[in-house]
């Protein structure tokens, strides 16, 4: 890290009691170093503008100065309310909480409804990122779908989310109907990476991948079972092991030949079990359905092994929507349409920038003081 201070410590006097003088200073070899990080004083700086007035000499009327127009919009500036939005957003820190802490660290005295118009303001700016970041979603070849949860003055919503390897792009629908997975998808032609939500089973097998993530999950559940439940629980448990296992190895060799060999082998194993599985003796009445389910969707249980960048999970999106969901825990979702709308722009700007390995705070800032001087807003691309 750069050194922005030295500050040298000379030895006083040796144990032998003599003492040195300041010519006799001359290092022996490299010196111990101990660096220390400390935050410099913070403090809002406050500019006054002041339009002064003018009589013409001509008519007699009065003229007043006109502020910038980035000025005028805001009594903030857009590196403060840049960090308000950070902090709402990222840090998931309430408006009350954020009020202390802007006075206790900036010395900056607002209100709730102050971080709120900060909020509203950032929301809007953030309009036409948002619809880049959904074009450029669609326009991948694999993305991540999940969904989750949301609420709106208490009544139950949903949060959707789309995520490619740089992007990422929240909506909140009123349900979790296949109505809002086809509007969020639009026309995109990229490979879906999802769970068995029947919201999905409109796409075609060959652009769907299954996440094993989930599959593993309900062949636990069904080993805790009895009897024939039992034994296919954990038969699909074991191809899962062996299934992730086979990942793992091509992540270190990216050998798709050998990932390929040791999937056939899964799936003649695998393929046969459901068959059985799937039969109408009463001894598979608790796991004939998923069987069944599993046989349909065969051919999207394992598009990841054929195609590049497609992962046999759905960890990509779990992950992206772990934020979210704590979020609507800390705040119980939006109490407006136009706070939902915010809330998926903030969201997909701080999940995007995190994709990226880019501030979100120097991205609000460039967005904020574009928008205020009604330039063209910067895009998450």
């Amino acid at each position: 890290m750069a050194v922005d201070e030295v500050i040298e410590h000379w030895p006083a006097r040796c144990q032998c009691c003599h003492v040195f003088a300041s010519s006799e200073r001359m290092a022996l070899r490299e010196p111990r170093r101990h660096q220390v990080e400390e935050l410099p004083e913070l403090s809002v700086g406050v500019t006054e503008h002041r339009c002064e007035r003018l009589r013409c000499p001509d008519c007699g009327s009065e003229r007043s100065g006109e502020l910038p127009l980035e000025v005028s919009q805001s009594a903030f500036g857009p590196r403060l309310q840049a960090a308000i939005a950070t902090l709402t957003v990222r840090n998931r820190v309430s408006r009350r909480d954020t009020v202390e802490l802007c006075e206790e660290l900036f010395g900056a005295r607002m209100s709730s409804g102050g971080i709120d118009a900060v909020l509203a303001r950032t929301g809007e700016a953030l309009g036409r990122p948002h619809e880049d970041l959904l074009d450029h979603a669609r326009a991948s070849n694999h993305l991540n779908m999940d969904e989750t949860g949301w609420r709106l003055r208490g009544s139950q919503r949903a949060l959707w989310g789309a995520f490619s390897d740089d992007h990422a792009v929240f909506a909140i629908a009123p349900n979790r109907h296949e109505d809002y997975a086809k509007e969020l998808l639009g026309d995109t032609k990229a490979i879906i990476t999802s769970d068995r939500w029947w919201a999905y089973s409109h796409l075609p097998l060959r652009r769907r991948q299954i996440c094993w993530a989930h599959l593993r999950r309900d062949f636990k559940a069904h080993a805790e079972g009895l009897a024939a439940e039992k034994e296919f629980g954990q038969l699909g448990l074991d191809i899962c092991e062996r299934l992730f296992w086979a990942w793992e190895c091509f992540s270190h060799t990216s050998d798709r030949a050998e990932l390929k060999r040791q999937i056939r082998a899964l799936q003649r194993e695998l393929k046969g079990a459901l068959r059985r599985f799937a039969g109408k003796s009463p001894r598979y009445k608790y796991c004939r359905g998923m069987a069944r389910n599993l046989l349909k969707l065969w051919p999207a249980l394992w598009t990841f092994a054929a195609v590049e960048g497609v992962q046999p999970t759905n960890n990509h999106a779990e992950r992206a929507l772990r934020g979210a969901v704590i979020y609507r825990k800390l705040s119980l979702g939006s109490q407006s349409e136009d706070g939902e709308r915010r809330i998926a722009r903030l969201l997909s700007a701080s999940i995007t920038c995190r994709l990226q390995h880019r501030s979100l705070h120097a991205y609000l800032v460039d967005l904020l003081t574009a928008h205020a001087r009604g330039d063209p807003v910067p895009l998450l691309r």
